[in-house]
C-alpha cells in the first residue's frame, strides 16, 4: 500500500472537500393541507395523495 511522500497542502484539501457538503432536501407543498411533504409521498398530516385518501390519518383530540 504507497504512502504519500509530501503532506497535501490545504488550498488542494479544500478543493477536494468542496463537494463533500449536504443538499438539502427536496420537499413540495401538499395541495390539500399545504404542509410540506417529500414528492411522490403521501402527506403524513391529511393523508392524500394525488388526490385521493391513501393513508388512514389519526386526529389528535
Amino acid at each position: 500500500m504507497p504512502n504519500p511522500k509530501r503532506r497535501h497542502s490545504k488550498q488542494r484539501t479544500a478543493k477536494r472537500r468542496s463537494h463533500d457538503f449536504l443538499t438539502p432536501t427536496g420537499v413540495s407543498e401538499c395541495p390539500n393541507c399545504h404542509e410540506r411533504k417529500l414528492p411522490h409521498r403521501a402527506c403524513k398530516k391529511c393523508g392524500e395523495y394525488k388526490g385521493r385518501a391513501v393513508v388512514a390519518v389519526k386526529t389528535a383530540e
